[in-house]
């Protein structure tokens, strides 16, 4: 089959398309063919050595795949061949077949398209996380997502909309304030404003009546995370998610967090497969649930055939991504923008 392969770490270049064998489904895996892929900031990470974690070189990148089972080990019991699911792998998306544990697997609605589930996939899962787990969202909170243009982000703002948030978008630029829009916000945050300490927390206490932000998510980190602390409101919580906005890892002064009573939380959610799989089937259970009721959309920008996994990569490295960016493996006809 042909997947992608990364044999030393490096830049994009470092990968490559190649022939490789087909996995075997194990005594307690599936055997997935791969209909669609994920294309996600955290590969470009993952490509290069820099993601929380390491796989073992050589190695498939992609952290998640769709498709229809092949194929099931003999210790398999929720799943037959020709079920269609939702494996949420570390590695092995960029393929043509990947081989995932049952316990990794989810089952897909009838009517889901496999671009959808994977466009779905690995951000909306982070959002549910943040909100449910880590920030304890009540319905009628303001939530605020930094970034939320971003893949994660703008899932964030559909989520927490769809789970009755009032919620405020943060934008870095200008061209982008549709998405914000599209994606169901109730108000604006404009990062781009001049004095960023001050003018965040400003705009913030003005949407919401001088209490500020309940809930902030944040992918970005940097600047965005020092300016948006102060906007918390009392007993407010945040959820440091990445740092997409550069190489500056921003530090807290816990007697901030005593005088004002709020908290900053981390989430590093792959963690939740290993430590919480229940948990997981309640996420991905309660995301489809939404999507078949029309309260999610996740929008696809493009899809591309496994042989291009670098253009779409290098979209993503780029900014130039607007919406979800999907592989296509061994689907053949027109790819490109939807």
């Amino acid at each position: 089959m042909r997947a992608v392969v990364v044999r030393e770490f490096g830049p994009i270049e470092a990968a490559s398309l190649a022939e490789v064998p087909v996995p075997v489904a194990g005594s307690g895996e599936l055997l997935i063919a791969i209909h669609s892929a994920p294309v996600n900031y955290a590969d470009l990470l993952v490509i290069a050595g820099r993601y929380q974690t390491r796989p073992q070189l050589p190695f498939i990148p992609g952290k998640g795949a769709a498709g229809t089972v092949a194929a099931v080990g003999d210790a398999v019991t929720r799943f037959r061949v020709g079920d269609r699911v939702f494996a949420w792998v570390e590695e092995g998306g960029y393929a043509e077949a990947v081989a995932a544990p049952e316990r990794l697997c989810y089952r897909l609605p009838a009517a889901m398209p496999f671009v959808d589930v994977a466009a779905l996939g690995l951000d909306y899962a982070t959002a549910w996380f943040a909100l449910h787990d880590r920030a304890r969202f009540r319905p009628g909170d303001t939530v605020l997502v930094l970034g939320a243009s971003g893949a994660v982000g703008f899932a964030a703002v559909q989520l927490a909309k769809a789970l009755g948030a009032r919620v405020l978008a943060g934008i870095a630029t200008p061209e982008k304030v549709d998405l914000a829009h599209l994606a169901g916000a109730d108000a604006v945050i404009e990062l781009w404003r001049p004095d960023l300490r001050d003018s965040l927390r400003a705009q913030v206490r003005k949407a919401t009546g001088g209490e500020g932000a309940d809930i902030i998510l944040d992918p970005v980190g940097g600047e965005v995370f020092e300016a948006a602390l102060r906007a918390l409101a009392w007993r407010g919580r945040m959820v440091v998610i990445g740092f997409a906005g550069g190489q500056i890892i921003p530090t807290v002064r816990a007697n901030y967090l005593l005088v004002k009573n709020i908290e900053v939380t981390g989430l590093q959610v792959s963690d939740y497969k290993k430590r919480a799989p229940d948990e997981v089937v309640q996420c991905f259970e309660e995301l489809f649930t939404l999507y078949e009721a029309g309260k999610l959309t996740p929008f696809v920008m493009a899809t591309y055939q496994l042989e291009r996994f670098a253009d779409a990569l290098r979209q993503v490295r780029d900014r130039t991504v607007r919406r979800k960016i999907v592989l296509t493996p061994g689907v053949q006809g027109r790819e490109g923008p939807r």
